[in-house]
């Protein structure tokens, strides 16, 4: 039954915190099943006890594809774990939003088929990773953005940004965005950053809340190196976040390096993806306007 899929070995992907994807992993569970695929998930579910056991990071090993399921931060958290591998993923979304994760459950069969029989977009994004210099923790890594904020209290702080060692400015605020085009969407649009296409080799500097109005968001090109220094006046500790995960405590006078990621992570999208339809209909853009 197997003979025509582009894709016979499948992980699933879930947050364990997650509480609102049970019925959308026994039906993904039951269609693979159905269709003799070979399935293995990240967590042990009590109520598919017979499911193997398979951490995510060793999907490339045993899989070749990833289905996420739950929602845009689930597929977040997908691709950091599959970060520096080719690991195709496609989201399920059972969340609100599903800016990334684009499988809905009222189609979820027919359009799961269309994946696995090789009927889909393929859609490359790159990365950012941020390292505190001096500092031996690993990189953090984000697909949507990286966070320069206060720790713990309602301070602003104050920082310098540099671009490729060149002094840009310094400014007081609640915290800096630096985020990918498919992070525009998220905090950064928040903090009034513009939405950027998703095939730009770009990344946007979005101020939170500035002191100073003529802070602008700024768009520069990808490969540029970013550095971020907590100034030495601060009176409290900062943090830095990368897709909004628990992050690292800046301590005045650290710097945070921010640069594009050597990988890409590997979306797949259903044939008819239409990223501007999205927009549409998650910002309500299309929305009839009544007096």
């Amino acid at each position: 039954m197997t003979t025509d899929l582009t894709f016979k070995r499948i992980g699933l992907f879930i947050r364990k915190d997650d509480t609102v994807m049970e019925n959308a992993v026994e039906r993904v569970n039951a269609f693979l099943s159905q269709a003799g695929l070979e399935v293995v998930c990240n967590e042990k579910l009590s109520f598919l006890p017979d499911l193997t056991l398979v951490p995510a990071t060793a999907f490339p090993a045993h899989c070749d594809l990833t289905i996420a399921i739950g929602g845009d931060g689930t597929l977040l958290s997908a691709s950091r774990a599959l970060a520096g591998t080719d690991m195709p993923i496609v989201g399920v979304n059972v969340g609100r939003l599903g800016f990334l994760a684009d499988v809905t459950l009222n189609n979820l069969e027919q359009q799961l088929q269309q994946v696995i029989s090789g009927r889909y977009r393929d859609d490359r994004r790159f990365m950012l990773q941020a390292q505190i210099q001096g500092h031996d923790e690993a990189p953090g890594i984000a697909m949507n953005d990286v966070v320069i904020h206060a720790h713990q209290n309602l301070h602003m702080i104050e920082f310098e940004t540099y671009i490729n060692g060149k002094f840009l400015n310094s400014q007081r605020a609640d915290g800096l965005v630096i985020a990918t085009p498919t992070g525009s969407t998220a905090y950064a649009m928040s903090a009034g950053g513009p939405i950027l296409d998703v095939d730009l080799d770009a990344i946007v500097l979005a101020s939170v809340c500035p002191h100073t109005l003529s802070n602008r968001p700024l768009v520069v090109a990808a490969d540029n190196r970013i550095e971020i220094t907590l100034s030495e006046n601060n009176i409290t500790t900062g943090m830095v976040t990368c897709d909004g995960r628990p992050g690292q405590i800046l301590r005045p006078g650290d710097t945070v390096r921010i640069e594009r990621h050597q990988s890409q992570i590997r979306l797949l999208h259903l044939e008819d993806h239409d990223h501007y339809s999205i927009l549409r209909a998650k910002l309500e853009w299309g929305r009839k306007l009544t007096c």
